[in-house]
């Protein structure tokens, strides 16, 4: 058994296709329109084969109220691996991304965190050679 899909739940699924590949530099997988909305993953260009990211709209009643609690505490609700989280912190601030925690040494790992426009806080993760 293996993890094939998660996802993030967006408040404009437009919006989230655009920031997540033309910012974030993911691929787009499926887009395949289902009623008022669509069944949208992208995935990491180093795996296009791997884990998908399913951008999911926020319409259940209970999705908007669980987003604002995690934002309001500022818990992440994902978590990107990066070899280099100052070189992607540089990136994406470029891209004017706005970071709600900058690169932070967490002991074993490097952690950041940003605003992903679409009601989502996501954090990105360098994992810390151990010598």
């Amino acid at each position: 058994m293996r993890i094939h899909l998660t996802g993030v739940f967006v408040d404009d699924q437009d919006k989230a296709l655009r920031f997540y590949t033309e910012t974030l530099g993911f691929k787009l997988k499926h887009n395949v329109p289902v009623g008022r909305f669509a069944w949208i993953t992208v995935v990491s260009e180093e795996a296009p084969e791997g884990m998908e990211l399913l951008l999911e709209p926020d319409e259940h009643p209970a999705v908007r109220p669980y987003k604002a609690a995690l934002v309001k505490d500022g818990i992440p609700c994902a978590s990107f691996a990066s070899d280099d989280v100052e070189a992607e912190h540089e990136r994406l601030v470029a891209e004017g991304v706005r970071f709600v925690q900058p690169p932070t040494d967490m002991g074993t790992v490097i952690t950041a965190v940003f605003d992903d426009t679409c009601g989502n806080l996501i954090q990105i993760s360098q994992e810390k050679r151990q010598g």
